[in-house]
């Protein structure tokens, strides 16, 4: 037993040392489709991207964190922390100190996003290393007065194979060399606001398209020598739900709008008070059975929502498809933000390349965790966050990772091995003491006069 553990070991350090000796620095591509449902990948087909997934691993359900919105998953995605810890706590913001706003239109003050340092800052510090980006949300902002050193100002009308081009360029020809970079996609989310996920006939043309675009990034890094070195992670910031007219929470029935300000807008609604905050609160909490009225002190702590001061002093919370309005009319028949333990929020994780395992499929991890195992990828440590290493060692390499079944597989199958030997010990040794046949005629040092002279 000793010396198959003494191999066992001897195996691990050698794989370990096989695959952490590469002679060029690590690469990583952080790649994100907006919107992109996780079970859109059982309900949809998808070849192209399944063929990604056989070559390298899968989680089928990333947790994200709440609220559920563009904005604030795409920055806990490379900061590793919850918004209340990173700053960015909705997709439109107000900060009663300095009276300043901000939205999807009007989001490139840094003084929203210095709160934290996403990880192409981390990586542009670094000596003989620059970071890349394409549209992904804050990479066109001074955040400590750092840009990636490559960066498009953010525009929906640049297409898909545009952003790739500029990617992939600057990943081949830039010095020092590009070894972060990210990849911003709307789709799904555009559509899934305008259809509904349950909206099989247009879902399914949109999803075909986004197959389509994977097969051309997997193409494109394949012919340009890129495939076989670089590190892919093709992720979302959420999910999506189906709503209806049939579905809203009109706040005009249960309170004067002249005594708040709406800061942010379904499904989690963000009220800052004109008049005093009791009064609102009570008048909102009975507004409707499909929506939960908080206090900022009152958050539920799960959801790591509360000790930020863009928190406004009221968060309305709807079930899931419901809709708040101030009217009658439906906005969106799709939309998210929604609880972040619910499915329907969560996106997936697919990944490939050198640091990855190959067709390797894991149930869940957080989204916070993604950080910490992209800077283990590219060599960077990590700032304090809210990611745990440990929930993403089964997807690398070079990482020792036991499962709960496979753990379990292996205490019994060592109590088989165990128990088999000591069984065949016994034999042998029973074997062994069986007296030969007439022995009691050998004589003995004890014993009496023999029977035959």
């Amino acid at each position: 037993m000793k010396l198959l553990v003494i191999l066992l070991f001897s195996g691990l350090i050698t794989g370990c040392r096989g695959n952490s000796s590469h002679s060029l620095p690590p690469k990583l591509l952080l790649v994100s489709f907006d919107g992109f449902r996780a079970d859109y990948l059982q309900n949809y087909e998808f070849p192209h991207l399944q063929n990604f997934i056989k070559e390298g691993v899968l989680v089928e359900h990333v947790k994200n964190v709440f609220i559920t919105k563009t904005f604030p998953n795409h920055y806990s995605i490379v900061t590793g922390l919850y918004e209340e810890s990173h700053g960015i706590v909705a997709n439109s913001m107000y900060d009663v100190i300095t009276k300043k706003h901000f939205s999807d239109l009007d989001d490139k003050d840094p003084f929203w996003w210095n709160e934290a340092v996403p990880i192409w800052v981390t990586n542009q510090l670094q000596e003989n290393r620059s970071s890349a980006a394409a549209m992904w949300p804050g990479t066109d902002v001074p955040i400590h007065n750092t840009t990636p050193s490559y960066f498009m100002n953010y525009s929906s009308s640049v297409s898909f194979e545009e952003r790739l081009n500029n990617i992939t360029t600057w990943l081949i020809n830039s010095n020092p060399p590009v070894t972060f970079a990210t990849l911003y996609w709307e789709e799904p989310d555009a559509s899934g606001h305008k259809y509904g996920p349950e909206d099989k006939e247009n879902m399914y043309r949109v999803l075909k398209e986004i197959d389509d675009l994977i097969g051309e990034l997997v193409h494109k890094l394949k012919v340009l020598g890129l495939w076989e070195n670089l590190n892919v992670i093709i992720t979302s910031d959420h999910g999506m739900t189906q709503c209806s007219k049939d579905r809203l929470i009109n706040l005009d029935r249960c309170i004067d709008n002249s005594s708040y300000a709406l800061i942010d807008l379904t499904p989690v609604a963000a009220v800052l008070p004109k008049i005093n905050t009791t009064e609102v609160y009570n008048k909102l909490k009975v507004c409707s059975p499909h929506m939960n009225v908080y206090l900022k002190e009152d958050i539920p702590a799960r959801f790591h929502y509360q000790h930020n001061n863009r928190i406004q002093p009221i968060i309305l919370v709807a079930d899931e498809g419901w809709t708040i309005v101030l009217n009658k009319s439906l906005p969106k028949l799709g939309d998210h933000g929604y609880d972040n333990s619910l499915s329907s929020m969560h996106p997936f994780l697919a990944a490939h390349g050198p640091a990855f395992h190959k067709g390797y499929k894991h149930n869940t991890i957080n989204s916070v965790d993604i950080y910490p195992m992209m800077c283990h990828i590219l060599g960077l440590k990590p700032r304090p966050n809210n990611g745990t290493f440990g929930h993403t060692k089964c997807l690398l390499v070079d990482q020792w990772c036991i499962n709960l079944p496979e753990a379990v597989g292996i205490v019994i199958g060592a109590l088989l091995v165990l128990t088999t030997l000591t069984g065949l010990i016994i034999i042998m040794q029973n074997r062994l003491s069986v007296p030969r046949p007439f022995s009691r005629l050998q004589l003995q040092e004890d014993d009496d006069d023999p029977l035959i002279e």
